[in-house]
């Protein structure tokens, strides 16, 4: 049997991707804040069982697998929580799941995969090997799925769900919207299926400097990758080299202009997590909050702001708190 053949990702699929994930995991909470006086919204994906919104991709994508499929395995490619996501998921269903992570990874993250049971595949990042060519040779070998972290439209949908999530519990609550939904851009998996999934609502990306490809993408009107000589950050679940078309398609007809904020910034956003809403955000998963904080967003009490992983280690996470 060849592989289900790639379709658009769609709003109908993140109603049903919706539907799939509620089946294992209860919603994560929409908790109240305020920022600058204004009453707003922050979605805890944080909370999910391995950290991170990725196991809603993971989940959606594995799970839709057919037999022969699901008997072949996958290959991913992830800095760590895509990677959980897919480890996590292949454990529940019994797919072997090989992941193509960058040496330079943070070590909780290794290891978090290495304990879902994930055969792990590093390669040089800052040697700039293409983790995707590996990949794919991986999967050419092995007759397996290749599961993309960003690039795939069941994980788009995957992610997607959150929104679909959001809606109903701003809803219950008597509350119309989201009006406005910031979330953490990588490669443009989340904001994709966001923007699907709440198609009312202005969907704002959230990249750090430096390594704001989509932002300029998006002022370009065609894909653009990062560029040389790229600044180090601590945000390496968004180091992601360019998004795709799949990805793009949705971001041109639905995203507003990128925003990009500063590693000083990423770290008050960690430090008013921790101390205003009890959570421990790593690096990547604050950059939305970072934005709001600082100013560069449009705010009001229809806004929720995505907190999309909570994965950091230990020590990194003290230094952030000790340098408030």
């Amino acid at each position: 049997m060849t592989a289900q053949p790639m379709h658009a990702p769609s709003h109908d699929g993140t109603v049903s991707a919706a539907a799939r994930i509620a089946e294992i995991l209860p919603p994560t909470p929409l908790l109240p804040v305020e920022i600058e006086g204004i009453p707003l919204w922050v979605k805890a994906e944080c909370l999910q069982p391995i950290g991170a919104f990725k196991i809603r991709g993971g989940w959606n994508r594995l799970s839709t697998l057919s037999l022969e499929e699901a008997k072949r395995g996958v290959v991913g490619v992830s800095s760590g929580n895509h990677a959980q996501g897919v480890a996590w998921a292949a454990r529940r269903l019994g797919i072997h799941a090989a992941i193509v992570m960058p040496n330079d990874a943070p070590q909780v993250k290794l290891a978090n995969v290495r304990a879902l049971g994930a055969e792990i595949v590093l390669y040089d990042r800052p040697g700039g090997e293409d983790r995707d060519a590996i990949a794919r040779a991986l999967c050419e070998e092995r007759g397996a799925t290749f599961v993309h972290a960003y690039g795939d439209a069941w994980v788009i949908e995957g992610q997607g769900s959150a929104g679909i999530e959001i809606a109903a519990q701003m809803a219950e609550r008597g509350i119309a919207g989201p009006t406005r939904i910031v979330a953490p851009c990588g490669g443009g998996g989340l904001t994709a299926g966001l923007a699907l999934a709440c198609p009312d609502a202005e969907i704002v990306p959230v990249e750090p400097e430096g390594w704001d490809d989509v932002a300029r993408s998006l002022a370009a009107g065609k894909i653009l990758s990062v560029g040389p000589n790229l600044p180090p950050t601590a945000c390496d679940a968004l180091q992601t080299p360019a998004t795709w078309p799949i990805n793009f398609a949705v971001l041109q007809q639905r995203a507003s202009p990128g925003l990009a904020v500063s590693e000083a910034e990423v770290r008050a956003a960690q430090r008013f997590a921790f101390s205003h809403l009890r959570l421990v955000l790593e690096p990547g998963g604050s950059v939305a909050l970072a934005a709001a904080l600082a100013g560069k967003v449009a705010l009001d009490p229809g806004t929720v702001i995505m907190l999309t992983g909570g994965n950091v280690d230990p020590a990194s996470f003290a230094k952030v708190l000790e340098n408030a």
